[in-house]
């Protein structure tokens, strides 16, 4: 997969991705990253790529050209038209379902804004698709083009060991994984559950599969509300609730 970041911070995106487990792949040549600084697209003194804002108000804008330019850069690279997305607060709040579909695209290229954003006509003629990363603000999109990134990479064929790395992980399947434990058997008095270590792995799945059932009704009753739930594990989640209730009472 190629990924295209169009960036006045080249480095930042940089420094972010290449460690670790996304680091491996791209040097490996699974993920062809490449970032592209919007500044040298600029024909303007000291490669000035905004301005102020018509109708008045606060902050600087980052000009149409510049960015249509960076984008034409890009585009001209490839063999294929990009998926071309702008992170900003005002898109569709990523979820794991945004990221699968990307995940199935051969060149990804990804827009950061700064400032106050970028003017409205270049966005409208260039993205296909507008991604936030949360209800809130950050200073520019750089941030919110790595958390994208890693995510969709980590789906891609040899960027993890198999396809079983990531298909039972929270919101894959609609709800939350099951906790994880791992040695000592018992750690400041807190034992590991005892289904874990029988050695019978159609318990020890089906005890997962209720423990992430109660996890998502415990921590997003939103997604829980979603999921098709049976007698035996809405019995689990009760069992669950007297038991919590009578550990907070110790």
């Amino acid at each position: 997969m190629i990924i295209t970041v169009l960036t006045l911070f080249p480095q930042q995106v940089k420094n972010f991705m290449n460690v670790s487990v996304i680091g491996n792949a791209i040097q490996k040549g699974i993920i062809d990253l490449r970032c592209v600084d919007i500044r040298d697209f600029s024909v303007l003194p000291h490669r000035k790529v905004d301005d102020t804002l018509y109708g008045g108000g606060k902050g600087m804008l980052l000009a149409c050209d510049p960015v249509f330019q960076a984008w034409k850069h890009a585009v001209n690279e490839s063999c294929t038209k990009p998926r071309t997305i702008y992170l900003t607060p005002k898109g569709c709040v990523l979820n794991q379902s945004i990221v699968s579909e990307l995940s199935k695209h051969e060149h990804i290229v990804f827009i950061c804004g700064h400032y106050e954003g970028i003017d409205q006509r270049v966005i409208d003629r260039i993205t296909d698709e507008e991604i936030s990363i949360g209800d809130y603000v950050l200073t520019g999109g750089e941030v919110a083009a790595c958390v994208v990134i890693d995510a969709v990479s980590r789906m891609i064929d040899g960027v993890l060991p198999d396809a079983s790395a990531f298909e039972k992980e929270s919101h894959m399947t609609g709800m939350l994984e099951s906790p994880h434990y791992t040695k000592p058997d018992v750690w400041e008095g807190m034992p590991v559950p005892e289904v874990l270590k029988n050695g019978n792995h159609a318990k020890i799945e089906k005890w997962r599969e209720s423990e992430g059932i109660y996890e998502t009704y415990k921590k997003r009753p939103d997604l829980f509300h979603a999921l098709p739930v049976s007698a035996e594990q809405w019995q689990h989640i009760i069992q669950r609730e007297i038991n919590d209730r009578e550990g907070d009472a110790k």
